[in-house]
């Protein structure tokens, strides 16, 4: 280890979800999140351990790698909806696709100003929604839609699969005539994914 000791800087090839130390022992920079105290690889890439500044870092070999930020305007389905929260699974940031997938929270109190009885009149599984990151925790986005321009872009509905027209009076389904609660983004509909 003396060869070793005397560098700044130690790497190897790492993947997402590989363990790379423990916050007791390092800081996490670029490229890292934290799980019950340990520090794992966001990334494809290059784990960089600086054993001066006790940091360690994944750089990426993919180039062009995206991953969600806060603030990022991301676009995700709705892979399953519950009375106070749904789970979105984030496919494409800003315009970019991605890669893989990311998963997102979106909880009942960050879906609008006003008051939401259940989270079964925002989104319901299947449906696309634009939403923002507003948080970051152990690898999960915390999201949310209440801007006027975040919301379900594309509703399906529940009992046909059709897609669900916006009326006045809520969602209306042209095929099997069920009306249905969205929480929709100023442009629904109109394919302006983004």
């Amino acid at each position: 280890m003396s060869s070793q000791s005397s560098e700044r800087k130690s790497s190897q090839f790492v993947l997402p979800g590989e363990r790379l130390g423990v916050i007791e022992e390092f800081i996490p920079d670029a490229g890292t999140y934290i799980k019950d105290g340990i520090i794992y690889s966001k990334v494809v890439g290059r784990a960089s351990v600086d054993f001066l500044n006790k940091r360690v870092s994944v750089y990426s070999l993919v180039h062009g790698t995206r991953v969600p930020k806060i603030g990022s305007i991301v676009l995700g389905q709705v892979s399953n909806a519950q009375t106070q929260n749904a789970g979105v699974r984030i496919f494409k940031i800003g315009k970019k696709q991605l890669s893989g997938f990311f998963t997102g929270i979106l909880h009942i109190s960050d879906v609008q100003l006003r008051y939401v009885e259940s989270m079964f009149d925002v989104c319901k599984p299947g449906d696309i929604i634009r939403t923002k990151v507003i948080s970051e925790k152990n690898n999960v986005y915390h999201l949310s839609t209440k801007d006027r321009d975040l919301g379900v872009v594309y509703a399906f509905c529940s009992q046909c699969g059709h897609m669900l027209e916006l009326r006045r009076q809520g969602m209306h389904c042209p095929r099997c005539g069920k009306t249905e609660r969205r929480k929709t983004a100023l442009d629904y509909g109109r394919g302006g994914i983004i």
